[in-house]
């Protein structure tokens, strides 16, 4: 086969998107020249704006354009400026007529400023900047086949294949139209008018595949799950030693983003209800400080350890330690109840039981292959209902224990790649 080139986006830096990874290595593998094209992380100083992984390249554009840092640093500069004359009153006296002079631009460049904030203005151009780098990045290359990670880096594409007149794939991870963070019609009407002009159309599991064809009468989509890659977890770190937890407890681990609607507040009402066991929040996110500050209230610092998040390819290694893992996500919209997520099979993956929404999709692996239990994540008390029953039971943990490590060698990313690269094989 002559190398065929790809040019794929995502919205986000890149640092822990597994699924991108997996694609990107996928198609890398199988011969084709693949560039990434994501967003830079200002405030991570040792991520570069260009590197290669695993064969293919991945090249980051500019978050925040010139003029916002420009003015962010006239803002610093001031500030220390304002500091160093009120520490010398002094100074004050010949900057009085300055001053003077100055004080009606200071004013509009306040209102102006208030204005951008109000209005949101500021975050939208901001967005759009990212939004035009990407196209520029997309169109300096003549690819054969664009790639597009979600709605938000649909439109990018398009504008790509229109100007280069070549294929286009759309992977959407989520259901867009009905996900947290993701109000409004614009988005049904968005997708409605851009799934017209793609050739293939990935999503994630069969529920979302079927929902969608319905929502837009179109053909099914395409179904990659999202399979880690398989791999035999020989090495661990002392979990143990770095959450200060004692051998006879068992380590009760959610493992993710601390975010709405991953039923983290359940975990922790359900935890007077355990029998034993410390539960570790390994993981970052915006409800972060509200769940610590439950934890304090409920007086449950005993039984809690929170443990910053770790680098995705570390992860494994503290997952193994886990007796068993929480995925107790809420049916807060339709992306979550029809969701078969990453974190279900990185329990699996580590040979560890899972605690699982009883979601059809989730359901369907946890209940059928027997690597854990399912239960309704809005009842604090059924969760620890189950939690105790893989805690007392030990035949029955030792059981699930024993078919997460048979069935990952069936859902794994090496047999869900030849999918994968067949949809490329039959667009190309």
């Amino acid at each position: 086969m002559l190398n065929k080139s790809i040019c794929m986006f995502v919205w986000n830096h890149f640092t822990n998107d597994a699924r991108v990874l997996r694609e990107c290595t996928a198609l890398s593998d199988s011969g084709y020249d693949v560039d990434l094209i994501c967003i830079h992380d200002p405030n991570d100083k040792s991520l570069p704006m260009e590197e290669d992984i695993n064969g293919f390249h991945v090249k980051r554009v500019k978050r925040y354009p010139d003029i916002y840092l420009k003015s962010k640093e006239w803002r610093k500069s001031l500030s220390k400026f304002k500091r160093k004359v009120m520490n010398n009153k002094l100074l004050l006296i010949p900057l009085i007529p300055l001053a003077i002079i100055a004080l009606p631009l200071f004013i509009i460049y306040k209102l102006v400023g208030l204005f951008l904030k109000k209005a949101n203005l500021m975050k939208i151009y901001i967005r759009f900047m990212i939004f035009v780098r990407m196209i520029r990045e997309g169109l300096k290359k003549d690819y054969n086949i664009y790639h597009s990670n979600d709605l938000n880096t649909l439109p990018q594409g398009y504008i790509c294949k229109l100007f280069k007149r070549t294929k286009l794939v759309y992977d959407s991870h989520e259901v867009q139209t009905d996900r947290t963070g993701y109000v409004g019609k614009q988005y049904y009407y968005l997708e409605k008018f851009l799934i017209t002009k793609i050739d293939k159309m990935i999503m994630t599991t069969d529920t979302r595949a079927d929902y969608t064809k319905k929502l837009y009468n179109i053909k099914k989509p395409e179904v990659i799950h999202n399979y880690p890659f398989y791999k035999e977890i020989n090495e661990e770190f002392d979990l143990r030693k770095i959450a200060n937890i004692d051998e006879s407890e068992p380590i009760l681990l959610y493992q993710g983003g601390i975010q709405e609607g991953r039923g983290i507040e359940k975990i922790v009402e359900a935890i007077p209800y355990f029998d034993r066991g410390i539960v570790v929040f390994l993981g970052d996110g915006k409800l972060k400080p509200k769940i610590i500050d439950m934890v304090k209230e409920m007086k449950l610092e005993e039984k809690v350890r929170f443990i910053p998040k770790v680098p995705v390819n570390d992860l494994p290694k503290y997952t193994k330690n886990a007796y068993l893992g929480f995925q107790v996500l809420q049916n807060i919209c339709f992306n979550h109840y029809s969701t078969l997520s990453n974190k279900l099979f990185e329990y699996m993956m580590a040979e560890v039981p899972v605690i699982a929404s009883d979601f059809p999709e989730i359901k369907k692996v946890v209940k059928g292959e027997g690597t854990g239990l399912a239960v309704n994540t809005e009842d604090s008390k059924e969760i620890a209902k189950v939690v105790n029953i893989l805690l007392n039971d030990k035949d029955k943990w030792k059981e699930a224990k024993l078919n997460c490590k048979k069935v990952k060698k069936i859902y794994n990313w090496e047999n869900e790649k030849e999918k994968f690269i067949g949809i490329y094989e039959d667009i190309i």
